[in-house]
């Protein structure tokens, strides 16, 4: 079946990078859009950034200047390049992707990778 895995999270001084990586597999056909969506305690999931299968993006007003999303098509993977990061960027950040497998698409999530930006 189809999976995300995120990877690159972890703890981070303000100012400071990270690099976040989200690789599908299983039986996939194609993917469609590949996101970026963040979690802070106590508040919704929201949108960070989305990349399209042809390279187009859209950025979050909070995050555009600091933060990239770019991906690899043929390996299946989003990258979210974080600089410049802040206290308030902590959150677990989670991989979504538009996934098509056999006779259908789907929207799939990834199970989050922690992002904590110290002051």
């Amino acid at each position: 079946h189809v999976q995300l895995a995120e990877s690159g999270g972890g703890l981070v001084q303000s100012g400071g990078s990270l690099r976040l990586f989200c690789v599908a597999s299983g039986i996939i056909f194609g993917v469609n859009a590949m996101g970026w969506y963040r979690q802070a305690p106590g508040k919704q999931r929201e949108l960070v950034a989305v990349i399209s299968s042809g390279g187009n993006t859209n950025y979050a007003d909070f995050v555009k200047g600091r933060f990239t999303i770019s991906r690899d098509t043929a390996e299946k993977t989003v990258y979210l390049q974080m600089n410049s990061l802040r206290p308030e960027d902590t959150a677990v950040y989670y991989c979504n992707a538009d996934i098509r497998t056999i006779g259908s698409h789907n929207d799939y999530w990834g199970q989050g990778t922690q992002v904590t930006v110290s002051s």
